[in-house]
């Protein structure tokens, strides 16, 4: 598991406990089941603050090659972040990275 696909959030404070709801009920296990990932893990970031009016998460998504990252974003990716983009909208804030651990 060297490659880390990391997603970083920024939700409004209102929001809160709607879109962890639906991270830990839907969203994660709906890209847990496109098979390209072996595990997950989700944060909540503390300092600093970026938005003070808003609570940041981190769920990072660990894969055993760029190869399935890749087809991740190929295969399953669009309609994952339509997903999302569909139940939020533009009320959050998303940053991707893909990161490889040495």
């Amino acid at each position: 598991m060297k490659w880390i696909y990391s997603v970083s959030v920024s939700v409004p404070k209102p929001l809160r406990e709607e879109w962890l709801s639906w991270m830990q009920r839907t969203h994660i296990p709906d890209v847990m089941a496109t098979g390209f990932f072996q595990d997950f893990r989700m944060q909540e970031l503390l300092e600093p603050v970026p938005y003070p009016d808003m609570f940041t998460f981190n769920v990072q998504y660990y894969c055993a090659s760029r190869e399935a990252y890749d087809q991740y974003q190929t295969k399953a990716a669009p309609r994952l972040q339509q997903d999302v983009k569909d139940k939020f909208g533009e009320k959050i804030q998303s940053f991707r990275t893909l990161l490889r651990r040495l």
